[in-house]
């Protein structure tokens, strides 16, 4: 049974009584990040402003590039999360500098080169191993490379201290609103489950209901994984109120989640009743805090409606509402975050190790050869386009030319007029901001901003050199060289990986279809989330296959048929099991 279209004119949208976040699962609106800009311009410029007053200008420019590498892995995650990796980028990038400097004083060309293949091979080993081991081995390799490439007067302990102190800068600015918003995620990414769970209801029995019901998976796939660390019995202890009203939150959303599903299954219109039980919900569970009494929701206006409870979906739903002011029963507090559905093997662990140390030897030679000394610009950029885990290789060298050639424009134009010191801090701020804005939304835009800062630090620690037309040569020769590694000696690492995690989701739908009807509630539910989670991330592998190249005369499997098919059984064990349940 699919959803049958919707013939009648839809309702006019109506005006909610909640302020449901904009981003919590990363499907709705988009909106510019502008703490995230302004940490950026801060993060960057204050280091160069503290060096100008007290003249320590070469450790506030290396603590403004652990500023930049920091910006760059600034999110919007919860705040524990934030600090790991920001912490993990600054000992890692710091200790990069440090082996990297160290070769470069010892004054010998192989101990230079023998030091970016072994970081190198540190970085592709880890690389494959989860965000912030990838993440680590990067900035790892990263610091090696500048180390490695820029001389830097002073002691030697000096540039690797004023580079882990740039990122700690980031660190703070990043994790401070924790002292007065400690569960601003956590509570955004709840609510936008509520909010994605009303859009589903209202688009049922209407062409736009499937698409809908996933785009509530995906609300709830964040939720869930903002969520883990609250989850776990061992922090059950230890929680407060605030973490307990969203824990509550989260596992009545799972079970609003489930209905919902069984009730989209059913696919027939449903009256704004229906539809508005999400909201109410809402605001029942987490009411808006801080509200003037003049403008609080009243207790009448929390007041979940009655529901005529006319099928097994709306009965589950009528169940989801009794239940709302009800602690949650500790079984539930046991629900795990699905496990990593595909992790590489060694062999292609090893093969990334092996491509990425061999690029970035290969970089450093033809380095050496075009340019001599300071020629870690193209060893530097093999390091920030051969990540496969972060999205499609070729997809990621074309956006990092593309930013490279506007950032250089930019840079160029802007330093023309910009003579002053502080005019040239400006810029450094702005285009801090304009990179921490594209970290989010668009790698080429994070290029240019990162691009055009680089230029003025290089500036300010004395090379004073012509080199617009040489760092796009020299990106467009580094990301030519992973392209062609790449493609040569591993053209199939994104199509295994997709067919690997479409078969491992499959598998998770069909041990739901078997394992849900004699299943408990909870095992139910870890059952569909885990089946609902695969599938997700078997649509983003699948995503990122399409995203690089074919060779000729091959084409690629329809695994978006096997993933569609799959949520559709999922749907309708969904439905079979609130049915059985309701009955």
């Amino acid at each position: 049974m699919t959803p049958a279209a919707d013939t009648r004119p839809e309702r006019p949208p109506r005006t909610p009584r909640i302020r449901w976040p904009r981003s919590g699962a990363g499907f709705t609106p988009v909106r510019l990040p502008l703490a995230a800009a302004a940490r950026g311009a801060v993060a960057l410029a204050l280091p160069l402003l503290v060096g100008l007053r007290t003249g320590w200008v070469v450790p506030s420019v290396i603590a403004a590039i652990g500023a930049l590498w920091g910006v760059s892995q600034d999110g919007s995650d919860p705040y524990r999360v934030r600090v790991r990796r920001l912490g993990w980028t600054g000992v890692a990038s710091a200790l990069g500098l440090l082996a990297g400097e160290l070769a470069l004083r010892s004054g010998e060309s192989a101990a230079v080169a023998c030091c970016l293949v072994a970081a190198a091979l540190v970085a592709g080993t880890v690389g494959l191993r989860g965000r912030i081991a990838s993440v680590s081995g990067m900035h790892l390799l990263l610091g090696v490379t500048v180390g490695s490439g820029i001389p830097v007067p002073g002691p030697w302990w000096q540039p690797p201290l004023a580079l882990l102190a740039g990122v700690v800068l980031v660190l703070v600015l990043s994790a401070a609103p924790w002292l007065w918003r400690r569960h601003h995620v956590e509570r955004a990414a709840v609510l936008a489950v509520y909010r994605s769970a009303g859009e589903a209801l209202a688009a049922a029995g209407t062409p736009r209901a499937e698409e809908a019901r996933r785009r509530m998976t995906l609300a709830l796939n964040h939720a869930h994984e903002v969520m883990a660390a609250h989850l776990a019995p061992r922090a059950r202890h230890r929680q407060q109120a605030e973490v307990r009203e969203l824990v509550r939150a989260f596992h009545c959303a799972v079970r609003l989640g489930e209905a919902v599903t069984a009730v989209v299954w059913e696919a027939r219109p449903l009256p704004p009743a229906v539809t508005d039980v999400p909201l109410h919900l809402a605001e029942r569970l987490l009411p808006e805090r801080g509200s003037a009494p003049a403008t609080a929701v009243t207790a009448a206006e929390q007041a979940v409606p009655a529901l005529d409870a006319g099928s097994p979906g709306e009965r589950a739903l009528a169940e989801v509402c009794a239940t709302v002011d009800g602690e949650p029963d500790a079984a539930d507090l046991t629900l795990h975050l699905p496990a990593h559905s595909w992790w590489p093997g060694r062999a292609a662990r090893l093969r990334y190790a092996t491509l990425l140390a061999g690029c970035v030897l290969t970089a450093h030679l033809l380095a050496e050869a075009l340019h001599g000394a300071r020629g870690y610009w193209l060893p530097m950029t093999v390091a920030f386009v051969y990540k496969p885990d972060f999205g499609p290789v070729f997809t990621r060298a074309v956006h990092r030319c593309a930013g490279t050639v506007v950032g250089v424009v930019a840079i160029g134009a802007v330093s023309l007029p910009a003579t002053g010191t502080y005019t040239v801090i400006g810029v450094v701020a702005v285009f801090g901001a304009l990179m921490a804005v594209g970290v989010r939304h668009h790698y080429a835009l994070a290029t240019l901003g990162l691009t055009a800062v680089v230029f003025v630090l290089v500036d300010l620690l004395g090379d004073h050199r012509a080199l617009y037309g040489t760092r796009i040569l020299d990106t467009v020769l580094a990301s030519a060289l992973v392209l062609v590694a790449h493609f040569a000696v591993w053209p199939d690492s994104a199509t295994n990986r997709a067919e690997a995690q479409t078969e491992v989701a499959v598998a998770a739908a069909r041990r739901y279809r078997e394992v849900a009807p004699e299943a408990g509630l909870v095992q139910r539910q870890s059952l569909r989330r885990a089946a609902y989670h695969q599938l997700a991330e078997a649509r983003r592998a699948v995503a990122h296959a399409r995203g690089e190249p074919v060779r000729p005369g091959r084409s690629l499997p329809d695994w978006e048929d096997a993933i569609t098919a799959a949520e559709r059984l999922c749907d309708r064990v969904t439905a079979q099991a609130v049915a059985g349940a309701a009955g």
